[in-house]
């Protein structure tokens, strides 16, 4: 199955562990180097429709990534690190 990087902002992470869901693909981080995808980038979720910003963002290391579905990316583990939003 082929997908490309822009199909990947529509499929959603779902834990293996408990079903949690953590969102949709909004970034990855890509070794320049080496051409490898390090980690998958899930925005966090508005604070109160986005008036109050949003939460952490969520990054995923690849090692973690266990299936590509149609719609969904299944990962192991609960809790993926939280990584502070950058400033605009």
């Amino acid at each position: 199955m082929e997908t490309r990087i822009a199909d990947l902002r529509y499929k959603e992470v779902i834990s293996v562990a408990d079903g949690s869901r953590f969102g949709y693909v909004g970034d990855m981080e890509i070794d320049l180097d080496s051409g490898q995808v390090r980690a998958l980038v899930v925005p966090g979720r508005r604070r109160l429709f986005g008036l109050l910003g949003r939460e952490e963002d969520r990054y995923i290391p690849w090692g973690a990534v266990r299936r590509f579905g149609e719609d969904i990316i299944l990962v192991e583990g609960t809790s993926p690190r939280r990584i502070p939003r950058r400033g605009t």
